[in-house]
């Protein structure tokens, strides 16, 4: 599943092609009644909150999409030619497309979606009182989220994964943020302290602020570091070879104490730790 990083880098790709021009948007799977409000209005802006990405379009409902397991929305430029200002012949569609989004120099395609709907302004706002904050937004109440993991006697990682107490946080971010902290997903959050917690959220805020401008996951320092030229110049950075320190990879051994990493199911998604360095606090 997409995690917060992801969504938040699809909105700023969605935002550079589209924000301020008019849309044509169809539908080849069959939604005109998602497709036509939106047809021949102009963007005002994409914004993502956690996993969920909302589309603002003038004198028009608000487009809300989850992507969810198996979900994408791709955003490029098309390359096709164009006559007194209109395309000469749209991009091929392969029909699977829930809603695309054409102008005359860049096409996006959605395809697979868990959630594709319109919303008007209480829809939104009801959609967003079920969130909890998202570290990714300029916005985000840092102090309610804090207080609202510091409280609680369920286990932290069951909270992190909990959109309703922190958007965005997937089960990868949630594997390397609590071995870096040295935090076992198995502790109540009650049992951390401020300090652990102000520290953990700051290191949320950093490891998913690289992943959305690198567009995938970096939790290995040294990654980062050689990430950081890259982003520094608006480079894309490359995509090497993933070095997860706990994340799928149960019964190898941890890279700082040696302990072999565990896995077990917590809820309904398998959680990954070193039982070494991320002793339980109870």
């Amino acid at each position: 599943m997409a995690e917060g990083h992801a969504i938040h880098g699809l909105a700023r790709r969605f935002d550079a092609a589209f924000a301020g021009k008019v849309v044509q948007v169809t539908s080849p799977r069959g939604r005109e009644d998602i497709s036509e409000p939106l047809d021949g209005r102009r963007v005002r802006t994409a914004e993502a909150w956690g996993k969920h990405l909302l589309v603002h379009v003038d004198d028009a409902p608000t487009l809300h999409c989850h992507l969810g397991m198996n979900g994408r929305f791709s955003v490029r430029l098309h390359r096709r030619a164009v006559r007194n200002g209109w395309l000469r012949t749209p991009p091929p569609s392969t029909g699977a497309e829930h809603l695309r989004f054409l102008t005359v120099t860049h096409l996006g395609d959605l395809t697979r979606p868990t959630v594709c709907e319109l919303l008007d302004d209480e829809g939104v706002e009801r959609l967003l009182d079920r969130l909890g904050p998202d570290p990714l937004r300029p916005d985000h109440d840092a102090e309610a989220a804090i207080r609202a993991l510091s409280r609680s006697r369920r286990a932290i990682g069951a909270l992190l994964l909990d959109q309703s107490v922190v958007a965005g946080v997937g089960n990868v971010y949630r594997a390397e943020l609590l071995h870096r902290a040295r935090i076992s997903p198995w502790t109540q959050g009650s049992a951390l302290d401020r300090d652990r917690l102000e520290s953990l959220w700051r290191d949320t805020i950093r490891l998913m602020e690289i992943g959305a401008a690198a567009g995938w996951i970096i939790s290995d320092e040294r990654q980062i570091a050689d990430a950081v030229p890259y982003l520094e110049t608006g480079r894309r950075v490359p995509r090497w070879a993933k070095l997860y320190a706990v994340y799928q990879r149960a019964g190898r051994p941890c890279g700082r104490c040696g302990s072999p990493i565990e896995s077990a199911m917590q809820g309904r998604q398998r959680v990954f730790w070193c039982p070494g360095c991320q002793p339980d606090l109870g």
